[in-house]
């Protein structure tokens, strides 16, 4: 095959050898790649500094019938993520927003929508919008594009509009259902929940920053999105349950005098 050029967000990197490391790269028209860039250990290597998580970059590349991994030849930089990368709670959402990327969506097949996903919201986050509101933005939308949680716009029962009903989430589902189907089953969704969902189908990032949810509201989409994730998953992500246990331990060391629930 013909060596490939193609804009490419970085979503892990992991050291291969003594001088080697694996990458592995989403693209808007070939989905999620892996390859091997040869000698990115070594001090002087052509791909020092280049191969950052969430980094925007121009990859080059050569696949081989047969072989898992293809042959990374060059990558340039277009937009790093050092800013991101420079605090231990930037650090650890960045590992959040990856593993999404690498746990939905699929290689060797176009991933248009997830990568402007997920560039608009690496785009945000470097220009200083509230990370609680990218973050609960991108969880709700991977999980819409990738099928699983519909826009909540009418009941997939009865089709009336949930915005006039109410909405819940039924145990063990991914999708909303208006209250009357609901019946006593299934977890409420409060309307400040419904309508942050409803918005984001029609604002993007700056927009919504303008007039953002309340942090209580944030906190319950944070709720509603992982309660959805792992029923479909039938686990959690690794990296939320670190950034939840890791936030609780500063918490705990900043205000050692505040009691302790299990």
């Amino acid at each position: 095959m013909e060596l490939q050029t193609a804009e490419a967000l970085v979503l892990d990197v992991v050291d291969l050898h003594d001088h080697d490391r694996i990458v592995t790269f989403l693209t808007r028209w070939q989905g999620k790649k892996r390859g091997v860039t040869k000698g990115a250990r070594r001090k002087f290597s052509r791909f020092g500094g280049q191969i950052q998580p969430l980094a925007k970059v121009s990859v080059t590349w050569h696949e081989k019938e047969g072989r898992d991994l293809a042959r990374i030849s060059a990558v340039e930089m277009i937009r790093p993520a050092d800013r991101l990368l420079g605090d231990l709670e930037g650090l650890l959402l960045s590992a959040y927003l990856r593993d999404h990327m690498l746990e939905f969506t699929q290689e060797n097949e176009p991933g248009d929508k997830m990568y402007r996903l997920l560039d608009a919201t690496t785009e945000a986050l470097l220009g200083g919008i509230d990370r609680d509101l990218v973050t609960r933005y991108f969880e709700a939308w991977v999980l819409r594009l990738a099928g699983v949680f519909p826009a909540p716009y009418s009941c997939p029962e009865c089709e009336r509009p949930l915005a006039d009903l109410g909405a819940v989430l039924p145990v063990d589902s991914e999708g909303l259902i208006c209250r009357e189907c609901g019946e006593r089953t299934g977890t409420v969704v409060p309307r400040d929940v419904l309508y942050f969902l409803l918005r984001i189908g029609g604002e993007g990032l700056p927009e919504m920053a303008m007039t953002a949810p309340s942090v209580a509201t944030l906190e319950k989409v944070d709720k509603l999105c992982a309660a959805v994730r792992r029923s479909f998953l039938q686990r959690e992500l690794k990296s939320y349950q670190v950034i939840r246990e890791t936030l609780a331990g500063l918490e705990r060391a900043s205000n050692p005098t505040a009691p302790t629930t299990d």
